[in-house]
């Protein structure tokens, strides 16, 4: 049996999502269907209402290897933890110092594109540093 793995996000802001996790992961946008050249034009073909354009985006790695990353407009906010989240690796096969370094610098840079640090984990009785963080509409991922 094959599959796929898509992983859907609900937001508020769809747009403001994509670009952050665009940034984060250097994922793209996923492009229109062969024959459109836009996912607006697709949308006016499909008899989509224009107010329901703007509900839902995609995001595909451009290798093609790691997961679709979906985002759909929810009318509600986020109330609670996640029950699932996201971990973005870094520094994979370093230890230590040059571990903690890498993270930092990745927190770091996340932290400019919008998301901010939750709490840190230290490495310590053999488990992995990490760092916790939420997105800009507050959902939790971690950087180890």
């Amino acid at each position: 049996m094959s599959f796929l793995l898509q992983v859907t996000i609900d937001c508020a802001d769809v747009n403001a999502q994509a670009r952050f996790w665009s940034h984060a992961l250097g994922y793209v946008e996923q492009p229109p269907p062969e024959g459109f050249d836009s996912w607006e034009q697709l949308l006016e073909h499909s008899g989509v209402p224009r107010d329901q354009w703007h509900t839902r985006s995609a995001l595909v790695d451009p290798d093609g290897h790691g997961p679709r990353i979906f985002f759909q407009t929810v009318p509600e906010p986020k109330r609670a933890k996640n029950r699932m989240h996201l971990d973005i690796h870094v520094g994979i096969g370093t230890r230590g110092e040059e571990r903690q370094r890498l993270l930092e610098a990745e927190a770091a840079r996340l932290t400019g594109l919008g998301a901010r640090i939750l709490w840190r984990l230290d490495a310590e009785n053999g488990s992995e540093a990490c760092i916790a963080m939420a997105d800009p509409e507050g959902n939790e991922f971690c950087v180890d």
